[in-house]
């Protein structure tokens, strides 16, 4: 993808345009899983620009956070210093998320395929892995539990895969009615957000379909940073591309981020 050009210089990146995309999605009104790295970024861009009423819960227990910088982890002290208040780890996953309390989970993985299952936990065969990943953490749960689920992911084949070796945490199974028929009830992943596109599942097939196209980025860019044949949406627009004030915030974000974690 090459981002529109101003100046002689690049608008903005890839990863921008995906944060900025995601960030979107989210409103004031929400209550928001965050998950580390792409996930939190594009939920903290939200906060501090359209939706400074979002709650933001991480995993740890902080609830209500509002971090100046963005956390390393989930146990990043900055989490539970900013937070409304912290509480168990169990009180979080039985009441907050097991009761519905939770209106959107913000997840990324390693791999997902055409009806939005997440692997996170290895690459190749489960016994001999060519790479063994971090593993699902809370992320099972929170794809299961959630009220709907926003996925972010930078798009490539090794990424974006045909059959997943393993399946970490439930997206739409096998499609159609499957996750109802697995005993999920609430919406799944509703849309996933790349650095290219924004994808949203078929409402009959729940296979994820092109609904919006990045400036600079095409039809056959998509197709070929995608392991399966992706499809495109009857009618595909053009995600708005991200205003000078979103960039500023944004890349202030990043930038207090670096400082304060020793350009980590």
């Amino acid at each position: 993808m090459t981002a529109p050009i101003r100046d002689g210089v690049p608008a903005f990146t890839p990863t921008e345009m995906m944060t900025v995309a995601a960030s979107r999605a989210l409103t004031s009104r929400d209550v928001c899983f965050v998950g580390i790295g792409a996930p939190s970024a594009a939920c903290n861009l939200a906060r501090l620009t359209h939706a400074p009423g979002v709650t933001l819960i991480y995993e740890s227990g902080t609830i209500g956070t509002r971090p100046d910088v963005l956390p390393l982890s989930i146990g990043d002290g900055e989490l539970c210093d900013t937070a409304l208040t912290t509480v168990s780890v169990p009180e979080m996953f039985r009441y907050w998320l097991q009761g519905g309390r939770i209106t959107v989970g913000f997840l990324g993985g390693a791999q997902i395929d055409r009806f939005a299952n997440l692997n996170t936990t290895v690459v190749g065969d489960y016994a001999k892995p060519k790479v063994r990943l971090p593993g699902g953490g809370g992320a099972p749960e929170i794809a299961t539990h959630c009220q709907e689920v926003f996925i972010t992911m930078a798009m490539g084949a090794r990424a974006f895969v045909d059959r997943l070796p393993f399946v970490t945490s439930l997206g739409h199974g096998t499609g159609g009615d499957d996750r109802r028929r697995r005993g999920a009830t609430t919406k799944g992943p509703t849309r996933v957000i790349t650095d290219l596109c924004v994808m949203t599942p078929d409402p009959e097939t729940k296979e994820l379909t092109v609904a919006s196209i990045h400036a600079g980025a095409t039809r056959d860019v998509i197709r070929d940073a995608c392991g399966w044949p992706v499809r495109f949406a009857d009618v595909v627009e053009e995600t708005p591309v991200p205003s000078a004030e979103e960039l500023a915030i944004l890349r202030d974000l990043h930038a207090r981020t670096k400082r304060a974690h020793g350009g980590a």
